[in-house]
């Protein structure tokens, strides 16, 4: 990820105090720039990995979780996002925040158009879409 579009969602995303990143994987040069800026972190994937101490990391499967009546505590967090999130994961995760009452917010793959209800912001100069779904929204 360049480091214009990173230092963009990293701007965007540290309004929130605790943050939870889905599906981090073997990039997690966001996730440790908010932890950086003083956000509390979480990162979530099905797979482990190597991660800096400054990151939660959890083992779980979004969509899993979003069949849970609780989710789990690695999403209770103001915001949840990912980051090149592929469409049949969009309605889970947004399923997740809107349980745990937190913003979701997410990037696609470049190609996809999100398949949930949400608003579309620009970041870094146009380069990045970040697209919303408020607290709670759930359609």
């Amino acid at each position: 990820m360049e480091t214009v579009v990173r230092d963009a969602l990293v701007a965007r995303l540290s309004q929130y105090e605790t943050v939870t990143e889905i599906g981090v994987g073997r990039r997690p040069a966001v996730a440790i720039a908010l932890a950086d800026a003083g956000c509390d972190v979480t990162v979530t994937d099905v797979h482990s990995f190597d991660l800096p101490s400054e990151l939660h990391f959890v083992a779980d499967d979004v969509v899993v979780a979003s069949d849970r009546a609780d989710p789990g505590p690695a999403y209770h967090a103001d915001a949840i996002y990912a980051l090149n999130l592929p469409p049949e994961l969009h309605r889970p995760a947004r399923d997740v925040a809107a349980a745990v009452g937190a913003e979701f917010l997410f990037t696609t793959l470049g190609f996809d158009s999100p398949t949930v209800p949400c608003e579309t912001e620009t970041v870094a100069d146009g380069a990045e879409t970040l697209y919303v779904v408020p607290a709670g929204r759930k359609e």
